[in-house]
C-alpha cells in the first residue's frame, strides 16, 4: 500500500476547509500554522505512523516550546494545535483514511480567564477622552460607541462598510466567526454619533472606518484606507490612558462590558449567547460570575424567612 505523507494530507485538509466548508482565510491559516508545527515535529511521515505515542510526545514538545518572546505556550494555545488536529483526523475519518481515531485527542484542562470589563463610570469616563471636535474624534467616539452598544468583535467592526449600516432602523448583519450571520442593535445614542460621524466625510469610500492620512489638521484630504483590527486596539488603549482607567483595556474589554451590562439588567444567557455570536452556551457561561449578586439576592429574599 502506498504511502500517504503527512504533508500532502494536511495540503488537502486544508482546501477542503477552503472549498467545502467555507472557512475563512483567518481560520485556515491558524490550521495551517498549528498543522505545519506538527510536520515539522514528526517530519513528513507516512499518516500510519502518528499514533497515540507520537501525538503524546508532540503534546510534550508544545508545552516545552517558547514564543518569539521566550514565553512559553499557554495551554489554551496548545489547545488550539489539539483541536486543528482533532479536525484534521475527523476529516481522513471521512475519506475512510485510516489514522489515528480524533476521539483519542483530549484537550488539556485550562483556567476558565478572568473577565476584565468596564463599569458604567468608567464607560462613560472613556466616552468623554474622546476629543469630538473633528472627523477623526468623531470617528473614534463613534467605533467606542459601537463597540460598547453592539458587542461587535473588533474584526467585525473594521470589516464594516458604510452600506451595512441602517441608522434609522438601528440594526444591521455582520459576519462573525464560522462565516456566521448575526443582527446587530444599537442605541439610540451610537446611531447619534454614527450619524455625526458619517456627515462627516466627504469622501465615497466604502469602509465604515477610515484612516486619516497625516495631521488631524489635513483629515480633509489625502488617502481613505479600511482602520485596522491593530489602530482600533491602539486607539481605544490611548483613550482609556487618557480617561485615566488603570485595567489593561481593549476592544474585547467593551465586548464583555457589553455583555456585563445585559446581564446586570437582566437579560438571560441564552439571548446573550445570541447577541455575542456564540456558537457554544459554554462560551457565553464565562460571564454568569456577574449574576451571582444577584443570585445572592434572591436567595436572601425568599429563603429561610423565618420569624
Amino acid at each position: 500500500m502506498a504511502e500517504l505523507h503527512l504533508s500532502e494530507l494536511v495540503t488537502d485538509f486544508l482546501e477542503h476547509l477552503e472549498i467545502e466548508q467555507n472557512r475563512s482565510p483567518k481560520t485556515i491559516s491558524n490550521y495551517d500554522h498549528y498543522l505545519q508545527r506538527l510536520v515539522e515535529f514528526a517530519g513528513d511521515c507516512d499518516i500510519a505512523k502518528l499514533d497515540a505515542e507520537m501525538v503524546r510526545q508532540w503534546r510534550l514538545h508544545l508545552n516545552r516550546t517558547k514564543d518569539v518572546s521566550g514565553n512559553e505556550l499557554t495551554k489554551t494555545t496548545q489547545n488550539y494545535h489539539l483541536i486543528a488536529l482533532r479536525s484534521f483526523l475527523k476529516y481522513l475519518a471521512k475519506r475512510d483514511i485510516t489514522a489515528l481515531d480524533s476521539a483519542k485527542i483530549e484537550l488539556a484542562k485550562t483556567v476558565r480567564p478572568q473577565v476584565t470589563f468596564l463599569e458604567t463610570e468608567e464607560v462613560q469616563r472613556l466616552l468623554e477622552a474622546v476629543d469630538t471636535s473633528n472627523p477623526i474624534g468623531l470617528r473614534d467616539r463613534a467605533i467606542i460607541e459601537l463597540l460598547f452598544s453592539g458587542g461587535l468583535r473588533v474584526s467585525e467592526l473594521v470589516n464594516l462598510n458604510v452600506t451595512h449600516i441602517n441608522l434609522d432602523r438601528r440594526e444591521f448583519m455582520v459576519r462573525g466567526k464560522g462565516q456566521k450571520d448575526r443582527p446587530i442593535f444599537i442605541s439610540p445614542t451610537a446611531a447619534d454619533w454614527m450619524d455625526l460621524y458619517l456627515k462627516s466625510r466627504h469622501d465615497d469610500g466604502q469602509p465604515l472606518f477610515i484612516h486619516y492620512s497625516g495631521s488631524q489638521d489635513s483629515a480633509e484630504g489625502g488617502m481613505y484606507t479600511r482602520l485596522t483590527v491593530r489602530s482600533v486596539q491602539r486607539l481605544v488603549k490611548r483613550y482609556a490612558t487618557a480617561a485615566g482607567i488603570t485595567k489593561d483595556v481593549t476592544p474585547h474589554t467593551l465586548r464583555h462590558s457589553f455583555a456585563t451590562d445585559l446581564l446586570i439588567n437582566g437579560a438571560d444567557i441564552r439571548s446573550v449567547q445570541g447577541l455575542l455570536g456564540h456558537a457554544n452556551i459554554a462560551t457565553t457561561q464565562i460571564y454568569t460570575h456577574i449574576t451571582d449578586p444577584q443570585l445572592k439576592a434572591v436567595h436572601e429574599k425568599f429563603h429561610g424567612r423565618r420569624a
